[in-house]
């Protein structure tokens, strides 16, 4: 039976959505899910990473990003050390603003960890010397923020945050493995969904700029997202209104046609066909109305 990590056990009591755990050693460790995500940097040793019925060696150097619902452990752990960026997604406040324009930001945090766990997979991303040593920099930084908690230390935790989660987007696309670069060629066409998410999608388009048939782009695909490329535009363009519909006063018709709906009541059937609620319900209860 998988072990649930619970966010209470793992956060602040004061509920700020970012924390570092480092485990030197880490343990062979048995399956286990986390009601958060986590950034898995290994900074020494080696194991054997098993999700599902994938598994690969994990030596010094890599990283990678494991979602909440997804089931994991270390095997065979030999010295291994680890430095765990947990972080809650839906309450970490921060714009990604034209990050999503980066092909390796995709590979990492939205590729990676949605991928089919039965899918035949192998390293894909591995830090040099140089690197390691900046975003180890980076994560004592965030380190020294959490355990200080000076006045504006939220910002400035969030800010760093979000320099290593830029950093490693960066660094994917920059040696990638035969499986990364499979990777980044979707993480081109999903950069380009994301620049022209008020458009129509594009098969025949998206195909050409992962450089496969229109076949073989729409089986990967279906393989790396779990959906089609126009669920994932239509889950995009919601994701955005619902951040819209939280942070600002505008009205549902101008958040519609910001997110790329031309009618607003189609957009309010889609809303509600993907979150259970209206928009303006939606609304309400963010606002605790």
């Amino acid at each position: 039976m998988k072990k649930v990590l619970k966010n209470e056990d793992w956060f602040h009591p004061d509920g700020f959505p970012i924390s570092v755990e480092r485990r030197e050693p880490q343990q062979a460790f048995d399956p286990h899910a986390h009601e958060f995500a986590e950034v898995v940097i290994v900074t020494g040793g080696k194991c054997l990473h098993v999700s599902g019925q994938d598994s690969w060696e994990l030596t010094a150097g890599d990283v990678f990003v494991i979602l909440g619902q997804r089931v994991h452990e270390y095997r065979d752990v030999e010295d291994l050390k680890l430095v765990n960026i947990l972080y809650q997604p839906g309450q970490v406040e921060m714009q990604l603003h034209d990050l999503t324009s980066v092909a390796g930001y995709h590979a990492l945090f939205t590729l990676e960890p949605s991928q089919n766990p039965r899918a035949k997979t192998k390293r894909r991303m591995r830090l040099n010397g140089k690197e390691m040593a900046l975003v180890l920099e980076l994560v004592e930084r965030l380190e020294g923020e959490l355990e200080v908690r000076d006045p504006g230390f939220g910002f400035m935790a969030t800010a760093t945050f979000m320099q290593i989660i830029g950093f490693l987007s960066r660094a994917y696309g920059r040696n990638p493995s035969s499986d990364g670069k499979a990777l980044l060629r979707i993480g081109e066409a999903l950069s380009h969904l994301e620049r022209n998410i008020h458009h129509d999608v594009d098969v025949d388009e998206l195909a050409r700029i992962a450089h496969m048939s229109r076949r073989s782009f729409l089986r990967v695909f279906q393989s790396a997202t779990g959906t089609s490329p126009l669920a994932w535009v239509i889950g995009r363009r919601i994701a955005r209104a619902c951040s819209m519909l939280r942070q600002t006063d505008k009205q549902v018709t101008e958040i519609a046609f910001e997110v790329g709906y031309n009618d607003s009541n189609y957009f309010t059937r889609q809303f509600r066909k993907n979150t259970g609620v209206s928009p303006r319900k939606y609304r309400m209860r963010q606002r605790g109305e």
